[in-house]
């Protein structure tokens, strides 16, 4: 099997870390949960393991690949049980994308991006003066897109499934009706938000216990969420897009002034796309092509780093965050100029994506000074921001790489009456309007401008790197814009770093999407002496408010064994194996 390099210099890295670990008040010590049980070690197994942001859906994986299921079913079943388990981003009123590599070492990606509505414009979110209204844009009806998730997981197993539909789905089924017990850091997140759910009676009624806080302990039953998956066990896609979830959806829609029909529903496809892929220091890069930008930006970043010699610098030196920050600012600028939906704006991913490309681009990279970000231009002088992910791999080594989201935590906070999930609000990822690309961080370019039957653009990454056909490492994270960058931290701390994926995942995090044109870090994540140094060389830093991500990831040893890095930022996130 496929390993870290043996170049790699973990001890130094790790000693970099301790020092900074005074500076971590933002990362849980409470290690990630195995099995009901709580791990201080490294989970490593032998067979098969399932990642994600919480334990009953990681475990209801882990049962379909001990039932003989592939990491596909696995994926599908845990993604349908976490959206009964954690409500804030599990979804099926959403949408994401699937990265799999098979056991033969071929891979391809599942699109279920959700869609515009037919009624769609440009200016839908500008108010009667003209002017961007960003409630119409995030926290309205308006703000709902055509759910895909539904619809692609069920492309995913019609393609490379192997367990019956309907037993990937009875999981989500049993926990929505029999109910389970709430954990303490859900209980703390849904008594934070039922204020905002007080607007939305149905979301109230779900997330309450007659109005009050559920506490940790108590039963969250989520009974007309358990009938619409009862449907869609029973129907498949159909269950969903058509007949009574349909009807209710649409009728919610009518009530709060939303776009969506039945046609649009009925007309919902997800599709199968050929990867991204890029290479960087001997391992292949597969991820997602648009209407993601995490794919294309991961590789056009790696490619940089890669050309700028990344590996020849120390674990968050000045100059590895230095090269870091100026290949982070300058495919963000990309992405703003070039990514859309590429059945409506064409896209040059060969161009971002090569090396040529990449070489190019260095030559603007200055070794001691930073680059200035601005939203009147995207050239550059010579030398001169909620979603789940989870990780699946199987016996075989078929891997799966899969993040769904519905925009914000809790999506738009509409439940739909009479069927109980969350609706997602991601036309907030359309641009705002035309040329409205401010210094703050709104983008107004025009290939990610709202249209009927577009895909919004995502920062969505999941990925999976490999050597010689074989995984090594499988990864993604939710996070808004901040997706891309902290999967690209994770991959350079383990594959350059030699960092084990548990402290590959745990290390602070770093974030510069070009505008605002400033470097945000975790608590811990630079020392005060490299702080210095980057402002010296031109960089604005600073400290961001919470934490950054929650990344589920899966790295293959060399001796074969699977070994999971179980995001601590969240309380409820698991790793499952056997």
């Amino acid at each position: 099997m496929s390993g870290l390099p043996t170049a790699a210099t973990p001890d130094r890295a790790m000693k970099t870390i301790l020092k900074l670990a005074a500076f971590l008040p933002l990362l849980s010590t409470t290690a990630c949960a195995r099995e009901g049980r709580r791990q201080a070690t490294p989970h490593r197994v032998e067979n098969g393991m399932v990642v994600s942001q919480e334990l009953r859906a990681s475990k209801a994986g882990l049962a379909i690949l001990r039932k003989g299921g592939n990491a596909v079913d696995a994926a599908i079943a845990t993604a349908f049980a976490l959206a009964v388990t954690h409500p804030a981003a599990g979804n099926i009123g959403g949408g994401g994308f699937m990265v799999v590599m098979l056991a033969d070492g071929t891979s391809t990606t599942f699109d279920f991006r959700e869609r515009a509505p037919a009624a769609s414009r440009p200016d839908m979110f500008l108010d009667k003066d003209g002017k961007y209204d960003s409630a119409r844009h995030h926290f309205s009806h308006l703000a709902v897109g055509v759910p895909g998730s539904v619809a692609g997981l069920q492309l995913a197993h019609q393609r490379l499934g192997k367990l019956p539909w309907r037993e990937l789905v009875e999981p989500a089924v049993r926990l929505a009706a029999r109910g389970f017990k709430v954990s303490p850091g859900l209980a703390a997140d849904l008594a934070g938000r039922l204020k905002g759910f007080s607007r939305y009676p149905a979301t109230l009624a779900q997330f309450s216990s007659e109005g009050e806080a559920y506490q940790a302990g108590d039963v969250l039953e989520q009974r007309e969420l358990a009938e619409t998956l009862e449907r869609i066990r029973d129907r498949g896609a159909a269950g969903f897009y058509q007949g009574k979830t349909a009807e209710l959806l649409v009728a919610e829609m009518r009530r709060g002034g939303g776009l969506i029909s039945l046609e649009d529903l009925r007309n919902y496809r997800a599709v199968e796309r050929k990867p991204v892929r890029g290479t960087f220091r001997g391992y292949d890069i597969i991820s997602m092509p648009p209407p993601s930008s995490g794919g294309v930006a991961l590789v056009e970043m790696l490619n940089l780093l890669e050309h700028n010699g990344i590996d020849k610098t120390s674990f968050r030196s000045p100059q590895e965050v230095h090269l870091l920050t100026e290949a982070m600012r300058r495919a963000y600028a990309d992405r703003a100029l070039h990514l859309a939906d590429t059945d409506f704006v064409p896209v040059p991913v060969e161009k971002l994506t090569s090396k040529k490309y990449a070489r190019s681009l260095s030559a603007t990279i200055h070794p001691r000074k930073a680059s200035r970000s601005s939203p009147t231009t995207f050239t550059w002088p010579v030398k001169g921001s909620e979603t789940t992910h989870l990780s699946v791999v199987d016996s075989r080594r078929m891997s799966v790489a899969l993040t769904t989201t519905l925009e914000y935590s809790y999506g738009s906070r509409i439940v739909v009456p009479g069927a109980g999930f969350l609706l997602n609000n991601e036309m907030g990822d359309f641009n705002p309007r035309a040329g409205l690309t401010t210094e703050k961080g709104l983008i107004g370019t025009k290939p990610n401008l709202a249209a009927p039957g577009k895909r919004m653009l995502s920062s969505m990454s999941p990925t999976i790197v490999a050597k010689a056909g074989e995984p090594v490492l499988v990864v993604g994270s939710p996070g808004g814009r901040t997706i891309i960058n902290t999967v690209l931290g994770i991959i350079i701390n383990h594959l350059v770093h030699g960092l084990p994926i548990q402290d590959a995942v745990d290390s602070p995090r770093l974030h510069h999407q070009w505008l605002p044109d400033k470097l945000l870090v975790e608590a811990g994540a630079i020392t005060p002496a490299t702080r210095l140094a980057l402002e010296k060389m031109g960089h604005t830093v600073e400290q961001r408010g919470g934490s950054q991500g929650s990344a589920m990831a899966i790295s293959v040893g060399e001796d074969g064994k699977l070994e999971a890095g179980c995001d601590r930022r969240r309380p409820d996130s698991a790793a499952a194996g056997y």
